[in-house]
């Protein structure tokens, strides 16, 4: 296996957080087959190093992949001094884990969550592409000049959004539904784009990311991914 940042397999194997293990590494208190390592960047094969902090060896843990169907107000970082319920407090298990993206807090739906520092780090890239698909329910009936500015992009603060994948579930005066597929996602970008149009957004749901989907998945429950989705993500190229 190639090597990785020493501060990233701390982390993984549950130490602390990246940032705590540089500074970890930093006072000296990492070794790497027994030599005290005390500069960035350093790297090391966990499967093949040994590595101790403060005497105690390092181990790579069992990677782990769950699908959450993350309820509304439930956020998605590690650590909020609100004491606000996080998405890995819902998941049962003993690995650190972490949240493969982002999706708001006022948002429900799939999101993936993972020890696979990996994995993580490629589905929060900028570039990834992976598309995702979120069902919208917004005030108000949906126009059609409106649909066709969704699928060509809206100008926002940051510039131009990239096209989305329009399909309208429901039209009423009351309210309308939408199945939306977008690629690139800004902060609140749904919300935003649907905003700048005249909409509000009554609720927002993810329902796939690429083709993972949450299928019968209760909001609050979470599942293992399979093997064959697992590999799916692993092959999902950037670009």
């Amino acid at each position: 296996m190639a090597k990785e940042r020493l501060q990233r397999i701390l982390a993984a194997a549950g130490v602390d957080s990246r940032r705590k293990c540089e500074e970890l590494i930093l006072q000296g208190a990492v070794r790497v087959n027994g030599k005290i390592v005390d500069t960035l960047p350093v790297f090391a094969d966990v499967n093949t190093d040994i590595i101790t902090v403060d005497g105690r060896r390092i181990q790579r843990p069992k990677k782990v992949y769950y699908l959450l169907n993350k309820p509304k107000g439930v956020i998605c970082t590690n650590n909020d001094p609100g004491g606000r319920t996080k998405a890995i407090d819902l998941i049962d298990t003993k690995e650190r884990v972490f949240c493969a993206g982002r999706l708001d807090t006022e948002t429900s739906g799939a999101i993936i969550i993972t020890n696979d520092s990996v994995l993580v780090d490629k589905l929060t890239h900028p570039r990834y592409s992976l598309e995702k698909t979120y069902l919208a329910t917004i005030k108000g009936k949906i126009e059609h000049e409106d649909v066709e500015k969704l699928k060509k992009g809206v100008w926002l603060s940051e510039g131009k959004t990239s096209p989305m994948k329009i399909k309208v579930l429901k039209a009423s005066e009351k309210e309308s539904q939408l199945e939306i597929r977008i690629r690139l996602g800004l902060n609140r970008e749904i919300q935003r784009i649907l905003a700048r149009l005249g909409y509000k957004v009554v609720s927002l749901k993810r329902t796939h990311i690429g083709r993972i989907s949450l299928e019968r998945l209760s909001v609050g429950l979470y599942r293992s991914l399979t093997p064959a989705e697992i590999k799916y993500l692993n092959q999902e190229k950037i670009h």
